[in-house]
């Protein structure tokens, strides 16, 4: 079942066409789009458990999360909707930062990212352990705001952008892969954009 779809004022003439997957056009600004209504987060009781096929068990404060080493990534990032946005600088903790101190063990192969309501996508482990892959609060030097999935979000530019989770609580690291919440309902498991791995009946 497609996710709810947004539309957004777009230039056909961007210099940035030729960037574009298959599919895309540039929105100017950030539309916003998730599954029903933006949660009531409270970040001085939010937590970020990391649990499953790890060494290190954790559970975060937000302020504790933040504490872990910070980086900026600039990355592009694309809706499976149809929108993209072009070099976007991301600020916050690196996805491989933050697995690092969780110790994956040998076993685990793939990641259940979770948010808030219950919202869960799935990751090849080693997809989360790219370089531009990030745990992010900020957004061109400002906070994201929680229509955006403050107070903190995936960001996961290689794929299309229901698997960068909004409003993240839980980090479940698994042994074998286990679709979540738009997989189960129609979405392709990988969701590649350059190839256009929107839904399911593509795999």
């Amino acid at each position: 079942m497609p996710a709810p779809t947004a539309r957004s004022d777009h230039d056909v003439t961007s210099p940035n066409a030729h960037r574009l997957p298959p599919g895309q056009y540039e929105a100017r600004g950030w539309p916003v789009l998730h599954f029903g209504h933006a949660p009531a987060v409270d970040e001085r009781t939010q937590t970020i458990r990391g649990w499953g096929a790890v060494e290190n068990p954790t559970a975060w404060t937000i302020a504790e999360f933040k504490q872990l080493p910070t980086t900026t990534v600039r990355s592009d990032f694309h809706c499976v909707t149809k929108w993209s946005m072009f070099d976007n600088d991301w600020f916050g903790v690196a996805s491989r930062t933050a697995l690092a101190a969780l110790r994956p063990t040998a076993e685990a192969s793939h990641v259940m990212l979770h948010g808030a309501e219950g919202y869960t996508t799935n990751v090849p482990l080693d997809a989360m352990l790219d370089d531009d892959v990030i745990f992010t609060w900020r957004r061109d030097g400002e906070d994201i705001t929680v229509e955006h999935g403050w107070p903190l979000r995936l960001v996961l530019p290689k794929r299309y952008a229901w698997k960068s989770c909004k409003w993240v609580t839980g980090i479940e690291v698994m042994t074998a892969d286990r679709r979540g919440f738009w997989e189960e309902r129609g979405y392709h498991n990988d969701a590649f954009p350059e190839t256009e791995q929107r839904y399911s009946y593509q795999e």
